[in-house]
């Protein structure tokens, strides 16, 4: 067992090593201090023009430790020199200043997410524009013309052909005429056709002119000779291109059942017009047009008016005298 005098110089050994130990260890500011020291720095920066007055010549540093003391006594705080000093160095080496980062990849991300919620507000404000906008032209455009287009698809594949059928069932229902049939044939066949390359405005005229059709069928009338005052039963024309010339016609009207003229669709020679009318000139030779002249010079009443009857089923009339053709709408 060691003794007293033998632990000694351990001792002696050990104990000078504490010290640099201590020295080493510099005692750290309290936090009182650090942050009198930021409010000195910041009461500098907000009194620039002293600062800028002050601190551009060194030697006057201690004045302006001395106003800054002054500033604060006024405002009932005591500050040390120490820290008016270490402010005072802090503002020359630009601490407790905050210097932004360079813009770069990360401060933008850094800022997008620092403000994503009034982004966020914006992009669902603009989401929503969208949408209200995608909405309006589908609901305005997009589908009214998708709407339009099924119709048109189904007026092709399915009403018009069917239209086109039910038309040419009225007219052979109504027919007695083999030139009729004929003729309402070629209009389905045209009809058809055309719906084969999607025209559907000729498949439609075709399915009126059967109704046409099927209509003219269905009259029935007599054909007379006008014998009505201040209008001429018949008269001549000298054409244009043939001075020597004269044509022969007859003026007549079409009677209904009824004993009403009827309007129809005549289209004079002359000059190539159709015009919708109930008394109208039918071009007779000159031998048909005398003998109606001569009947109607005995007592002025012409006896034999009838120029040919419109039988149901049939397209012609039925001429009871030699007529020819070409037909005039207007003689005077």
């Amino acid at each position: 067992m060691a003794s007293l005098s033998e632990i000694a110089p351990a001792s002696a050994i050990t104990a000078p090593q504490a010290a640099p130990q201590a020295a080493a260890e510099a005692p750290r500011p309290k936090l009182d201090d650090v942050m009198l020291s930021m409010d000195v720095v910041d009461t500098l920066r907000h009194q620039e023009s002293l600062v800028t007055r002050e601190l551009d010549e060194d030697q006057r540093e201690a004045e302006l430790i001395d106003r800054l003391r002054t500033i604060y006594h006024n405002q009932g705080i005591e500050v040390p020199d120490r820290i008016l000093e270490e402010g005072v160095k802090a503002l020359k080496e630009s601490r407790f200043l905050y210097t932004p980062p360079a813009p770069s990849l990360g401060t933008r991300l850094a800022g997008l997410w620092v403000h994503r919620g009034r982004i966020g507000t914006v992009a669902a404000a603009l989401v929503g524009l969208v949408g209200a906008a995608w909405i309006a032209h589908a609901a305005l455009v997009d589908w009214p013309r998708a709407r339009e287009h099924k119709l048109q698809r189904i007026e092709i594949s399915e009403t018009l052909p069917k239209g086109l059928e039910a038309a040419r069932a009225d007219v052979k229902a109504q027919s007695r005429d083999p030139a009729a049939d004929r003729q309402a044939d070629q209009l389905v066949a045209d009809g058809s056709a055309a719906l084969g390359h999607g025209d559907a405005a000729t498949a439609k005229q075709a399915i009126a002119d059967l109704g046409r059709l099927r209509d003219q069928l269905r009259q029935t009338y007599q054909l007379l000779i006008v014998t009505r005052p201040g209008v001429p039963s018949g008269v001549f024309r000298i054409p244009g291109r043939n001075p020597n010339a004269r044509n022969y016609y007859l003026i007549v009207e079409a009677i209904g059942p009824d004993n009403r003229p009827i309007p129809m669709a005549i289209k004079s020679e002359e000059d190539g017009s159709t015009k919708t009318v109930t008394q109208w000139g039918v071009r007779v030779g000159q031998d048909v047009y005398d003998a109606v002249r001569r009947d109607k010079m005995e007592d002025g009443i012409i006896h034999n008016r009838k120029v040919g009857d419109k039988q149901r089923g049939r397209l012609d009339v039925d001429y009871a005298m030699r007529v020819q053709s070409g037909a005039i709408t207007q003689w005077q």
